[in-house]
């Protein structure tokens, strides 16, 4: 099955947290936690005390899994925008972050699940390592700039590399935000960004 999702004005859409998030796309899944969104049940504001519950939550479970690992690591807790936002700093975590974040990826689904489990309600939070969404975000975003500019050059249309819906979305805002329009199109593992002219 190939889906496919127009990122025209879709630059506000979760623009809130770092979309650093780690997986937010512009598919079904509007901000990138693996539901599809169409269940109504994301709709509201999120309540802050609930979010830095989910915070402390998420830096307990973290701070675990370094003890278990010994691994030597600073744990901040932010609330951004509507999600909680973890952050891991230290010297030594690149193995927590792993080839192209997958590891981060899996990290930050199992601290979800942890708190989930704990507060029964589903959490969008963020987990950053050793900054690694931070710098990716910039990397994304000019490669999103320089597409956008390639396509307008010469009208047609891009198709890029296989992306996670963290990078997707990066994409998709930064090509809206040039005034053209993107599309993410095939299945995961393997869905990618389209970007066309405008018009």
């Amino acid at each position: 099955m190939v889906s496919t999702d127009s990122a025209e004005g879709a630059a506000g859409v979760e623009d809130g947290v770092e979309d650093l998030d780690g997986d937010d796309d512009l598919d079904d899944d509007l901000d990138g936690d693996g539901d599809d969104d169409l269940d109504g049940d994301d709709d509201g504001p999120a309540d802050v005390s609930l979010l830095e519950q989910e915070g402390d939550v998420a830096a307990d479970y973290i701070e675990g899994l370094l003890d278990i690992a010994d691994l030597d690591g600073d744990i901040d807790m932010d609330v951004e925008g509507d999600r909680a936002v973890v952050s891991v700093v230290g010297a030594t975590l690149d193995e927590l972050v792993g080839a192209d974040g997958e590891v981060l990826e899996a990290l930050q689904e199992l601290t979800r699940l942890a708190v989930h489990r704990q507060t029964g309600a589903r959490a969008r939070l963020m987990l950053d390592i050793g900054g690694f969404r931070a710098r990716r975000r910039t990397e994304l975003t000019d490669l999103g700039r320089s597409v956008a500019e390639e396509v307008e050059r010469t009208g047609e249309p891009q198709k890029l590399g296989a992306m996670s819906p963290f990078e997707r979305k990066i994409i998709h805002d930064t090509v809206a935000s040039a005034g053209l329009r993107s599309e993410s199109e095939g299945e995961e593992p393997n869905r990618r960004v389209v970007v066309f002219p405008a018009g």
